[in-house]
């Protein structure tokens, strides 16, 4: 029994006698029987994509265990111990809300194969028992003799091994932007659409083992871990471990001190539940929901909402050319005229040599270069013989207005010169012309037209190119000035994309995929030979597979467009995979941005306005992880130092109501816009949270000296005045987190972060000053004096968060203002202007 034909570099040698294959696959020119069919299908499978179902609900409880949904559980069993059942239910609805959104993302992604499989052709004519019939794709097997015309979708990979030629559209599956014409003995895949003729051929592979099948299960298997999932697991991981190694000392403390245990254990679990970072996953997912609707206002849709961060952060990427950097539509560049009278005349005979009934790329593009489309209607086609790859010429014969008749040929060069039979002159200054048109990329054709003795004559040559988009050399500017570098990922030959790389001004260091990637044990040699390249040529899924997880190996963030089957592993493996407009289903379900304008400029647009929701997030955690070593550091020594609760527990409910529950407004915040790519620097995080916490800790213990010693309070009014700081320093310290400057310069806040932090701390004064039967009122005065002195301790706050930068390496004038300049020179307003 034969094998499936496969190998191990994505596509087969381009010819194998068909004597040869029958032989490799125990078959003949008449098929298969039904019973040797039926025992290939139980052998080799379907052809069809293999399915991993896991069933949705296992899916989603999934996302109920790992390290943040342990953090919130832990958050809601402890509120449940204590019988907080507010907390509790808001702690719960939360973990829903995160297992919800992380579910429908996973789902969105896993429809990338079920979209693949949907190309797959559904019937499929098979020579069996002597006879054709019409079968379900699914049914075939290796070994089948199948037949293939125009219009078909190929069911399987195939040899082709009777007729003349197949001219057959890969350009989804392989990235090569024109048909391939095929004869005998070479190799049809899976999913290609034949565009003209007609041939039979035997099944070489079927299912996952076809090139189709192989780049599928690319998709399936290609994952990149976030680099938001990985900051927020290590930014949870540190609050979790600080807040149980305080609640730890407290406790063993205060048993010493003889403090009742059951009090002491309630005290501790609800200080806990308020500094575990419960709201902090469901805050940073409505910041990127709400950055998501404005990329979407960009004609960007996000697929995946970790995708943001990692678009902020991309600092290579990876562009397909056919469709994406070009137009993948044939244009006529200048002709080179021989015998025509010019270049418009020569130009008239190659159109009246073509045909737009038969919708072929190069008839079109030849046409289309008529400068008066009109001159066609003096004309009447009496015959047209289309283009074969036998004779390589189309034919057609004329009759002008006046009755008198002429033919008219194009084709390859060769076949023209040969039919016009031109001397040596004419034929070495026409094949020089050629190749320097090869060695561009363009495509030649010869134009011949015979004369009134019925001979054929040179009338020159036509070059044809599939030409860059209008926008494309711009964007790649405007993408350097962002920090990204553009590398070229195409399937044509090495001339060709060189020819573009140099229009584009992106470098001539073009990589033939192929050569580099082959060799096991040398992925370090092969990352640094990715990393140098401009660009690549002659690549094959699998290469552009590679090429991103190689340059993810070097520590970049990766971002790859594509439009076509072939590029949807990689668009899947890549930190942030683009579909371009009019991309096809399985690009755009693998991908993680979706763009609906043509070409790639919108995706400038899309990484400014990432780095802004990016400059969001990253404020909010500098917040929550200040807050927490602000409240928790403070609470703790509080009680060892002074051995009384400086807050009561419904105070902590309390605050983090008036602290975290506003907080969501930091999704519509205002920021200044990095022209660099941005990266979680954890470093800085924690560095300038800390000098932030601790400020706010040694203000929390002055402010404690002035109520007792001062203003002579009692413990319950000391516990209210304390409570009502914590309030009013929580929006202030955000305002002083959420800029990289001083906090009293631009970019503003928004107006809905500044009326949402008025009017909870509005709530929090009112209590303070009345009570309402929760807490113990405090006068006016204490309210005043705690309102002044967190304003100014405010300005100290930002004082050591200034000198941190500074220390760091940021924010300082000199090195701000070099990034203004940056930013003024990337868009019309000045550095200050960040709103937009």
């Amino acid at each position: 029994m034969g094998t499936q034909d496969s190998n191990t570099d994505g596509r087969e040698q381009d010819y194998r006698n068909p004597e040869e294959v029958f032989r490799d696959l125990d078959s003949s020119a008449q098929g298969l029987s039904s019973v040797e069919a039926a025992n290939r299908l139980a052998q080799y499978g379907p052809n069809a994509l293999e399915e991993h179902k896991v069933s949705p609900l296992m899916q989603f409880l999934g996302y109920f265990w790992g390290p943040i949904p342990w953090m919130i559980e832990v958050a809601a069993v402890l509120s449940l111990a204590v019988r907080h059942w507010a907390d509790f239910c808001i702690i719960l609805a939360l973990l829903v809300f995160n297992a919800v959104v992380g579910f429908w993302q996973e789902y969105q992604a896993g429809n990338a194969v079920d979209a693949l499989k949907s190309k797959l052709a559904l019937k499929g004519r098979v020579l069996r028992d002597g006879e054709w019939h019409s079968v379900e794709a699914r049914d075939l097997v290796p070994g089948d003799v199948i037949r293939l015309r125009m219009g078909d979708i190929i069911p399987a990979d195939c040899r082709l091994v009777d007729g003349d030629y197949l001219s057959v559209d890969q350009s989804a599956l392989t990235g090569e932007s024109l048909p391939v014409q095929k004869g005998v003995g070479n190799l049809a895949y899976s999913g290609a659409v034949a565009r003209q003729g007609e041939m039979e051929a035997v099944v070489t592979a079927t299912g996952g083992e076809t090139f189709f099948g192989k780049t599928a299960r690319l998709v399936s298997d290609a994952k990149a871990v976030s680099h938001f999932q990985k900051a927020v697991i290590r930014i949870g991981d540190y609050l979790i471990f600080l807040s149980l190694a305080l609640v730890a000392v407290l406790i063993v403390v205060q048993l010493f001190r003889g403090t009742p245990f059951l009090e002491l254990v309630q005290f501790a679990l609800i200080l806990t539940v308020a500094s575990i970072p419960v709201a902090m996953p469901a805050v940073l997912s409505v910041t990127m929901a709400v950055g998501a609707l404005a990329l979407s206002r960009h004609k960007a849709i996000v697929s995946r909402l970790e995708s943001i961060e990692e678009m902020a952060g991309m600092d290579i990427l990876c562009s397909d050319k056919t469709g994406t950097l070009t137009q993948n539509k044939l244009k006529l560049g200048d002709p080179v005229v021989f015998e025509a009278t010019d270049a418009a005349d020569l130009i008239l005979a190659g159109s009246l040599a073509s045909k737009a009934e038969n919708e072929d790329a190069i008839d079109i593009a030849v046409m289309e270069g008529l400068g008066d489309k009109a001159v066609l209607s003096t004309y009447t086609q009496e015959k047209f013989v289309p283009f074969d790859p036998v004779g390589k010429r189309t034919e057609a014969s004329i009759k002008r207005a006046d009755g008198a008749g002429f033919k008219v040929s194009k084709g390859a060069l060769q076949v023209i010169l040969d039919l016009a039979g031109v001397g040596d002159d004419v034929r070495d200054k026409a094949e020089e012309a050629s190749h320097g048109f090869a060695v561009k990329g363009y495509r030649t054709i010869g134009v011949a037209r015979s004369d009134a003795g019925g001979d054929w004559r040179f009338l020159g040559i036509l070059p044809l190119f599939d030409p860059p988009r209008e926008d494309s050399k711009e964007t790649i500017g405007q993408a350097g000035k962002h920090g990204i570098e553009v590398k070229m990922v195409t399937g044509d030959n090495l001339a060709i994309a060189k020819e573009i790389s140099g229009q584009l001004d992106l470098g001539q260091n073009i990589a033939v995929a192929g050569k580099w990637l082959k060799a096991d044990g040398q992925e370090g040699e092969a990352a640094e030979e990715v990393e140098r390249s401009d660009g690549f040529a002659q690549v094959f899924p699998e290469h552009k597979f590679n090429i991103v997880k190689l340059l993810q190996s070097r520590n970049h963030i990766v971002g790859m467009t594509g439009d076509g089957v072939n590029d949807a592993p990689a668009l899947k493996q890549a930190d942030m995979g683009i579909a371009v407009s009019g991309a096809t289903d399985a690009a755009r379900m693998a991908a993680d941005l979706v763009l609906t304008a043509p070409g790639i400029s919108v995706i400038i647009n899309a990484v400014e306005e990432a780095r802004r929701i990016f400059e969001r997030m990253d404020s909010y955690a500098i917040y929550r992880i200040t807050e927490t070593i602000r409240i928790m550091i403070f609470v703790v020594l509080a009680m060892i130092a002074f051995n009384f609760y400086p807050i009561t527990a419904i105070m902590i409910i309390l605050l983090a109501f008036l602290n975290d529950v506003p907080i969501i407004t930091i999704a519509y915040d205002r920021t200044w816009l990095d022209p660099n790519p941005v990266r979680w620097n954890m470093h800085r995080v924690l560095s300038v949270s800390l000098a932030m916490g601790l400020t706010g800790v040694l203000g929390s213990f002055l402010m404690l000296y002035l109520g007792l010693t001062w203003l002579h309070l009692t413990i319950a009014e000391v516990q209210t005045y304390i409570f009502l700081k914590m309030a009013v320093s929580g929006h202030l310290t955000l305002f002083v987190s959420r800029s990289r400057g001083y906090f009293w310069k631009p970019p503003y806040p928004a107006p809905v972060m500044v009326w949402s932090a008025v009017g909870t701390k509005l709530l929090g004064t009112l209590l303070a000053a009345y009570g309402f039967g929760l807490i113990a009122p405090i006068d006016w005065a204490a309210i005043g004096l705690v309102w002044g002195y967190s304003l100014a301790w405010a300005f100290l706050t930002d004082f050591v968060k200034m000198a941190i930068y500074k220390h760091m390496g940021e924010g300082s004038s000199h090195n701000r203002a070099f990034l203004c300049r940056v930013r003024e020179s990337l868009h019309a307003g000045s550095c200050l202007d960040s709103s937009r």
